[in-house]
């Protein structure tokens, strides 16, 4: 038998793929068999999962975090940071050109450009451009912004072209154009403060929401069909790996119970920190109602606060720092809304049912690291269930 001969991993695999491995393995020796006939799909899986990572490690990098931070995030190097930021900058370098071409439609030549999300540039510090594919919902999005405009409610307002025109087309894609919004996301997530302010934010955009749905018709979503639907089908195709069939089955019949109870209206649909600006310490605009729709109205509360507990940070929340957001935020919304008993009670189940369909989500597009991070929040609310409700 010809000796088998050890070679250092440094030598021969990408940082990348040697930091993964040292999560689960590391200080000894370890074999790897000979290539089989199933080596194409794993390259394959897994060169996706690295384009997946690569581009939440852009957005990162378009919200002020350091390359230094990012890396303590994702277990790199700041070289292998600064690296794939460099590779993800190239691939928008296309929209980018496309957008100078298209800026004397407002009067503009040149200026300083800046990405600040990948369908969004800023303009010359003062105006944002975003690019969207559908028509119907940049319309909408637009009708949205003028209605809660009349509400007193912060949100940009809309650039028109030389000629008039709200938005304009170019290339199978629509670009509209709005002033920019003073202030910036919050940093400090553990605020308590911000929390209420938080709170306070989300059932403001809630009692405007209610004027939106007289003027415009919107999709009516509901949680309970998404639960028993595609969530279902894509944990069962993972043969329920992670999260059981039973767990899924006694939250959903909760859920089921309740369901008729609960006030359904418009919602946002996607609060988090970074879609509610803040400017010495106050509210100072909303943005991206992309994803609004009818739905229950606890929904927005409940995946503010589980969002939290995935934030990647190098500060996680404990679970007592949580249960302050929690109460904070509560407070905050009840100052303006209040819930009813029926809702306050339905809470902790609605949080775990977000966190069963991130489970699902992340596992229909093979994000295993995603997937266990929304089945341990599933897990931290279902084991401190009577802790939250002492908190509301």
């Amino acid at each position: 038998m010809i000796p088998m001969k050890y070679v250092n991993a440094t030598e021969v695999l990408p940082e990348e793929l040697l930091s993964m491995i040292q999560k689960y393995y590391e200080g000894g020796y370890l074999y790897i068999p000979k290539e089989n006939h199933c080596k194409a799909i794993q390259q394959t899986d897994y060169k996706l999962e690295l384009e997946k990572r690569n581009q939440y490690i852009y957005l990162k990098h378009l919200e002020g975090r350091t390359n230094v931070q990012i890396g303590q995030i994702y277990h790199l190097s700041e070289s292998s940071i600064r690296r794939i930021i460099l590779k993800e900058k190239g691939r928008y370098q296309k929209m980018k050109e496309i957008i100078k071409q298209i800026l004397p439609l407002w009067e503009m030549e040149g200026g300083q450009f800046l990405q600040i999300y990948p369908s969004a540039w800023e303009i010359n510090h003062d105006y944002v451009i975003k690019v969207y594919d559908d028509k119907k919902q940049l319309e909408r999005n637009i009708k949205i912004s003028e209605i809660l405009s009349g509400c007193k409610i912060p949100v940009a307002k809309i650039v028109p072209t030389k000629t008039g025109e709200t938005y304009t087309a170019y290339q199978d894609s629509y670009f509209l154009m709005s002033k920019k919004l003073q202030g910036s996301p919050v940093c400090d997530l553990k605020n308590k403060t911000v929390a209420w302010k938080m709170g306070c934010a989300i059932a403001k955009l809630h009692r405007a929401f209610v004027q939106c749905e007289k003027e415009v018709a919107f999709w009516d979503n509901s949680l309970l069909k998404e639960m028993k639907g595609w969530v279902r089908e894509n944990l069962a195709k993972k043969e329920w790996k992670l999260l059981g069939e039973a767990k899924y089955e006694h939250t959903v019949k909760r859920l089921e119970n309740v369901y008729p109870s609960l006030p359904k209206q418009l919602i946002h649909r996607d609060v988090h920190f970074g879609n509610f600006l803040f400017f010495e310490g106050n509210l100072s605009g909303y943005i991206d109602f992309d994803l609004s729709q009818r739905n229950i109205r606890i929904f927005d509360i409940c995946y503010f606060l589980t969002g939290l507990l995935t934030e990647e940070t190098e500060d996680a929340f404990t679970k007592k720092e949580w249960l302050e957001n929690v109460q904070a935020v509560m407070e905050g919304y009840e100052s303006i809304i209040q819930l009813s008993e029926t809702e306050k009670q339905a809470i902790p189940c609605v949080m775990e049912c977000i966190e069963i369909l991130f489970t699902a989500y992340y596992f229909g597009v093979s994000d295993t690291k995603r997937a266990n991070d929304a089945y341990d929040a599933f897990c931290l609310i279902q084991n401190c269930e009577s802790d939250i409700e002492n908190r509301i």
